[in-house]
């Protein structure tokens, strides 16, 4: 389309949207036909719809939160390539600056992409039992399948699987993500190495290991920056000079990455994120619920645009997930001994534990191949006709 409809109100336009549920995350969900073809434009319905940029962090005037989880755009169109169903692009709207980030992927509404395309008339289902729908991430150019439950013609919504970090149960979704390794940069180690280390000025040499699947994430031990790993965000985020010199390290590690010239110009450039990581702990959970080491094989802190995650993005659980199955890496390290002989992992985050799965196969060449990464999420559409926004904006 050349540009929104108007709305009654002449002062603002009017888009035609979904805003759903996915996982741990929230968006706003457009077809591509209802959007303009200039990307600029469409950037300005996207911060407009999500009230940024705020320099209050609040987004008061749009549908965001206030929070990267739940400042989200995702653009849904048939695709046209062959055995693909869909073409799934994901955009980060930043919350107190007037941009829109293309550069990662977002595994949570992955989920809600398939009963989306299903409820839409964008691909065929069954009336009942179980649609596959094949996505392409377009972010990252790689295949997610997506598994879930029909009911009556539609996506099922209620079903009793329970999510850590998200109230109530749900239908199940299932994600497997094909060939996850080298997502951004190409490459499953794209340092080359499972381990390397990097000296940032005031903190002293940080070990880490970079690996790109689903999304590039450098995880260091928790202990190295002084933490235990069993830290809620509040914890974390009040401890002085802990973020800028966790953000420092990160931002050390873009710069060697090769992924920015110089410390100044990593501060604009959102991958690799960066996680911390020990040993299964015991450990309290946001909602009060305590998880004894015993509920989990490894623990992981997210920090996101310089902030704590309250859970874990989908996309970083699963760079875990494959990180574990990566001989000398430090989660690899970390793991638990039951984890170790194979299987599920089960990752404490603070919201509670999630269960993923990874297979990882060594090339006979010094090398190793991810093959798959899966978990299961639920998803469900909170709101659909259209979002305002206003002219002036757009």
């Amino acid at each position: 389309m050349d540009a929104p409809r108007e709305a009654t109100q002449s002062d603002q336009v009017a888009v035609p949207a979904v805003f759903m549920r996915g996982g741990a995350s929230k968006a706003i969900v457009f077809h591509r036909r209802d959007l303009p073809v200039d990307q600029a434009a469409c950037d300005a319905i996207f911060l407009a719809a999500m009230g940024s940029p705020d320099p209050n962090g609040r987004q008061l005037d749009g549908m965001g939160g206030g929070l990267s989880s739940l400042s989200k755009i995702c653009i849904i169109e048939r695709s046209s390539q062959p055995g693909v169903d869909i073409d799934y692009t994901f955009g980060q709207v930043e919350v107190r600056d007037a941009r829109v980030d293309y550069k990662g992927s977002c595994g949570s509404m992955a989920s809600a992409m398939g009963p989306f395309a299903v409820d839409e008339g964008l691909v065929d289902a069954p009336r009942d039992g179980e649609a596959t729908v094949r996505i392409r991430d377009v972010n990252a150019d790689k295949i997610i399948v997506s598994r879930f439950a029909m009911r009556g013609g539609r996506a099922a919504v209620t079903g009793d699987l329970a999510v850590d970090g998200i109230s109530g149960t749900g239908a199940a979704v299932r994600l497997e993500f094909q060939s996850p390794g080298g997502a951004a940069t190409g490459k499953l180690l794209p340092m080359g190495n499972v381990v390397d280390t990097v000296d940032v000025a005031g903190v002293g040499l940080i070990e880490y290991s970079f690996v790109d699947a689903a999304n590039p994430v450098m995880f260091v031990a928790a202990e190295a920056v002084g933490l235990t790993g069993t830290e809620l965000p509040d914890a974390i985020e009040s401890a002085p000079g802990l973020l800028e010199r966790i953000e420092l390290i990160r931002r050390h590690v873009t710069v060697k990455a090769g992924a920015a010239p110089d410390i100044a110009a990593a501060a604009k450039v959102s991958l690799p994120r960066i996680a911390f990581v020990a040993k299964s702990a015991r450990a309290a959970t946001l909602s009060g619920r305590v998880l004894e080491a015993g509920d989990a094989d490894i623990m992981i802190r997210m920090i996101g645009r310089g902030l704590p995650h309250r859970a874990v993005p989908v996309t970083t659980a699963l760079c875990l997930a494959v990180a574990c199955r990566l001989p000398g890496t430090i989660p690899n390290r970390l793991l638990s001994t039951r984890a170790a002989q194979g299987g599920d992992i089960v990752v404490a985050h603070p919201s509670g534990a999630w269960t993923l799965a990874a297979q990882v196969t060594d090339t006979n060449s010094g090398g190793f191949n991810a093959e798959m990464a899966s978990v299961q999420m639920t998803a469900r559409r909170l709101f659909q006709g259209e979002v305002l926004v206003p002219a002036s904006r757009v």
